[in-house]
């Protein structure tokens, strides 16, 4: 926590979080532009945000994007929000709520985290049905292997489409396939209303990809989810649900129970 506040204290770097926050996914060219700052000084804040894990890199052939990382900021508000007077903290929850549910232009998820296990053993948490149970309420019929097709069983709701199918898998380095069909039976169960559920079935399909890094002692977990649709509902949905359940996966494999909420199987398929 302290190299996240240390990281918040100058406003330098929390101009650089405004500006992901409004777009994400920029190089370090674009935002030393637009805050009108020579590269370097911008290297030197985005490492500092990066280290604090407020930021996190993705390299795009030769570009190195940068993301908007609500991680941290979810931990300060878990721990300190239910202690303290809510007036106390409202220049928190203001930040959690800017990093969390303001709209960017190109909707795209991307989430990073660091867990107490071994790559080996969060693979397996990601693929095996004994494991996606319990943090997720989901399993998945497949081989895992590339071009493979993948049948989810969403707490009870079985769902196949002939493009629901593996996209990348290199146990235990990176994972990768498309989002599952949103069908009439699973919409019975979320209970979402009509329009919503018009826009989720017309939107093009979605994808998925989990990189997995040994750090020391721990591992750091990338999730990207993107190529969604411009004004994409399902990208809303998708911002919304993972922090929830990758919090789970991450409690599972540090402690052997996952959190409550998933547990009891709250509206697993908001993810």
């Amino acid at each position: 926590m302290v190299d996240v506040f240390k990281a918040l204290a100058d406003p330098s770097r929390r101009q650089l979080l405004d500006r992901l926050n409004a777009r994400n996914g920029q190089n370090l060219r674009e935002l030393s532009e637009r805050l009108g700052m020579a590269r370097q000084s911008v290297s030197k804040h985005l490492a500092i945000l990066e280290a604090a894990n407020l930021v996190t890199s993705i390299r795009q052939g030769r570009e190195k994007l940068h993301y908007l990382n609500a991680v941290p900021i979810n931990e300060i508000a878990e721990r300190w929000i239910n202690r303290y007077d809510q007036d106390r903290v409202r220049a928190l929850s203001d930040l959690k709520r800017a990093l969390e549910e303001t709209p960017v232009e190109s909707p795209e998820f991307v989430y990073t985290t660091y867990i107490r296990t071994t790559p080996e053993r969060l693979w397996q948490a990601l693929t095996e049905p004994s494991f996606t149970r319990r943090w997720w309420r989901t399993t998945f019929e497949t081989d895992w292997q590339v071009g493979s097709p993948m049948t989810w069983d969403n707490n009870g709701i079985i769902i196949t489409d002939p493009e629901q199918v593996v996209l990348e898998a290199d146990p235990p380095r990176r994972l990768a396939y498309t989002w599952h069909t949103f069908t009439p039976e699973l919409n019975e169960r979320v209970q979402l209303n009509d329009d919503t559920f018009t826009k989720l079935a017309s939107e093009r399909r979605s994808r998925v990809a989990f990189d997995i890094e040994p750090v020391g002692e721990m591992v750091k977990l990338t999730v990207v989810h993107d190529d969604f649709q411009p004004g994409s509902t399902a990208a809303t949905m998708v911002r919304n649900g993972w922090p929830v359940f990758l919090s789970s996966l991450k409690t599972l494999l540090e402690t052997g129970e996952p959190l409550a909420s998933t547990r009891s199987g709250s509206d697993a398929t908001r993810t």
